[in-house]
């Protein structure tokens, strides 16, 4: 489906605040770089994040120690370079990843409508509804999106990349809850380094 042409240059000055979150500049854990100093990746989802729907996702808490719209980004980068370096369609994998939790509400306080299961089954169906509705999707995001969560959500996936996104997702949460409890006690902190991300940046090329 149509998309913004992507053409390499840097981020604009009118781009610019939608790279920082509070006095920070955006970066995925464990990233040496910004994402304004990583064009390639940049150019996928520099028009995602120019919206106020992914932008609210930052206004929401996740796995407790992040907000949804860092854990959002951190999935989107590792899914890039991972899609990127086993030769799969990398930009489909930043874009997705960066809509794969696109619900816009309170998980803790949400009541679920009939049919649509519990958080765990039921949200990716309703980033996927949200997604299309918001935004160009080609089938392998919209694949992405709405099974990231297999076997709980009921659909197996049609596309490599959304077994490259299951994996990354999963990493990633486990990354942001290491991170929080090595916060709270720093000894761990090495063990958190390790444990969390290790497989995922060694799969992946480091930038």
């Amino acid at each position: 489906m149509g998309r913004n042409a992507k053409t390499g240059d840097a981020p604009s000055s009118a781009d610019s605040v939608y790279l920082q979150q509070g006095d920070k500049l955006y970066k995925a854990l464990f990233s040496r770089k910004t994402i304004d100093k990583i064009p390639e990746y940049y150019d996928c989802v520099h028009d995602l994040l120019n919206t106020s729907a992914v932008q609210e996702l930052g206004e929401y808490t996740h796995h407790k120690g992040t907000t949804r719209l860092q854990h959002s980004l951190n999935v989107s980068y590792y899914n890039f370079l991972l899609c990127r370096k086993l030769h799969f369609d990398a930009c489909s994998a930043a874009r997705a990843g960066l809509l794969h939790d696109l619900f816009l509400y309170d998980r803790k306080q949400h009541e679920p409508v009939e049919g649509e299961g519990n958080h765990a089954v039921g949200h990716p169906k309703v980033a996927f509804f949200n997604a299309a509705e918001m935004f160009p999707i080609n089938d392998r995001e919209g694949d992405m999106i709405a099974n990231h969560m297999w076997p709980l959500s009921p659909h197996m996936p049609h596309f490599r990349e959304t077994w490259v996104i299951q994996f990354v997702d999963k990493a990633c949460a486990l990354g942001e809850i290491s991170c929080l409890a090595a916060r709270i006690s720093r000894s761990k902190i090495r063990l958190a380094a390790a444990f969390s991300l290790t497989l995922l940046v060694r799969l992946t090329i480091r930038l």
